[in-house]
């Protein structure tokens, strides 16, 4: 073979090597673009970074004998045919009080439609304050023709709210949230089981 012809077969070797660690790193990137949106989401859901509020499995054990208001605010995305509002526009509650509020929502369309609630709390420090227990945002909701439902929501707010520097000064929180249409979810199909051949022969 003659230096040339090796030559040449090294090029076309890196050559290769690039245009393969070009493609891994745009597949790469590809997928944490994809990823992003859902581990972004759930950062702010722990932390309640952005006015995200908690999701918890329990009540608060301290109540302060200190009171704070909270305001509802409830909206609908244009591609959405409903009438969403809050039963109560507001309530005043003992920080670490755990209580029940509720929205209401109406499909005012001639067709079933789908949707989920997204949500967030205002002034946006309080957000990592905020802890639901029980909520019609963490799961789809599908409405059908006219039909009209009310939606549950248990939550408190955690009295570390009153020791964080950014938070001490805060007297009103308001519980904002916006229903997006959704396709809904399909249902994982059973699996049947056929029984096995036996044989009735003695």
């Amino acid at each position: 073979m003659t230096t040339s012809n090796k030559a040449g077969q090294k090029k076309d070797r890196a050559n290769g090597v690039i245009v393969a660690s070009c493609l891994a790193f745009v597949v790469g990137m590809t997928g944490m673009a994809y990823a992003a949106v859902p581990l972004y989401d759930m950062f702010c859901k722990v932390t309640g970074y952005n006015g995200t509020t908690k999701r918890v499995e329990q009540a608060s054990d301290v109540i302060l004998d200190k009171t704070i208001k909270v305001t509802f605010d409830a909206n609908t995305a244009s591609d959405l045919p409903w009438q969403f509002k809050p039963v109560q526009r507001e309530i005043e509650l003992k920080i670490g009080e755990t209580v029940q509020v509720e929205f209401e929502a109406k499909n005012l369309s001639k067709k079933a439609t789908t949707g989920q609630a997204v949500f967030n709390v205002t002034p946006m420090a309080a957000g990592a304050y905020f802890n639901k227990v029980q909520c019609f945002c963490f799961t789809e909701t599908t409405l059908q023709p006219g039909e009209d439902m009310k939606m549950p929501v248990v939550f408190f707010v955690d009295p570390e709210i009153v020791n964080a520097v950014e938070t001490k000064g805060i007297n009103t929180l308001t519980l904002s949230y916006t229903f997006y249409a959704r396709q809904p979810s399909k249902p994982i199909a059973a699996l049947t089981v056929k029984p096995a051949a036996t044989d009735n022969k003695l």
